[in-house]
């Protein structure tokens, strides 16, 4: 039998102790836990998610601004000086910044919310928070050089040209900011992970009983995974993909306690018993380990 050794230690001891049989009061308890836990991560993994998609919202609209900038430069450039422009270009300037200088607000206004709902919440993501104070200084740059722009603008002798080191820093930033935002996204596909993570053995009864997995006495009620069985000895799933598990065998138990109705024991075409799981959400409530018994 294929034996793959758990990645996680700590994953392993939790499961371990959380499957450990119990009294009819103890499985209740055991489940009211696991399902507590789950929801814990589940939300987690739904406010990460969430805020990860009002940064981008926001990355996109600093980005827009940063272009708007460079649209003003384009314009002043060409004309080469602001004292040979016309009085109804400038004030078309002034008005184009005072557009920028209001949004700035409320993207301001908006990083503020977000900072405050992370900050609220048990386990912090550091991350997003580094993200958005990285965000809050390029708004609070920009707004430096908007003003700048519009004394510029008053006194017509404005160099946008100056601004172009400024603009490519931003540039950098947003970049730097992105780079943070990938490494969230990383971390709650790691929490979806470990959510839909299970693990399954197929073995004899000898097989069985000589990794601990259960144990069996004359007149004695045969006891599944008790606290020393041997973890390294089972196979790592992934409950989103896992629908079918060939036994290679003719006859096949299910040993730990799955729901009924959420899986068939069905014959394969070569005439060997398949686990066929028909509802994973039902079917993994009670333990995300599963023992198989072949013969």
């Amino acid at each position: 039998m294929k034996r793959i050794a758990l990645s996680a230690i700590s994953v392993a001891a939790c499961a371990a102790a959380a499957l450990t049989p119990l009294t009819s009061c103890g499985d209740k308890q055991k489940l009211e836990q696991s399902e507590a836990q789950n929801t814990i991560l589940t939300d987690r993994l739904q406010e990460t998610l969430a805020t990860q998609d009002s940064l981008f919202a926001l990355i996109n609209d600093i980005t827009n601004g940063m272009t708007q900038i460079k649209e003003i430069e384009r314009i002043v450039s060409t004309s080469g000086s602001l004292t040979s422009e016309s009085p109804s270009r400038k004030e078309q300037l002034r008005s184009d910044m005072a557009a920028l200088q209001m949004a700035l607000q409320q993207r301001r206004e908006r990083l503020e919310e977000l900072e405050k709902k992370l900050g609220s919440t048990e386990g912090k993501n550091k991350t997003l928070l580094t993200t958005i104070a990285n965000l809050k200084a390029q708004i609070a740059e920009q707004s430096t050089e908007i003003t700048t722009l519009n004394n510029q603008l008053a006194e017509a002798g404005v160099k946008i040209t100056q601004l172009n080191t400024k603009v490519d820093s931003l540039s950098t930033a947003v970049t730097v900011a992105s780079d943070a935002l990938d490494q969230a996204e990383q971390e709650a596909t790691d929490i979806a992970n470990e959510l839909n993570t299970c693990y399954f053995v197929i073995g004899t009864k000898k097989e069985l009983k000589e990794n601990k997995i259960i144990e069996s006495g004359f007149l004695r009620k045969t006891k599944v995974l008790p606290k020393d069985f041997n973890s390294s000895y089972f196979t790592k799933g992934d409950k989103r993909t896992l629908t079918e598990i060939p036994t290679h065998a003719k006859k096949a138990e299910v040993m730990t306690n799955q729901p009924a109705g959420s899986y068939q024991i069905v014959d394969g075409s070569d005439g060997q018993k398949v686990i066929k799981i028909t509802d994973p959400t039902k079917f993994w409530s009670i333990s995300n380990f599963l023992v198989i018994k072949a013969d």
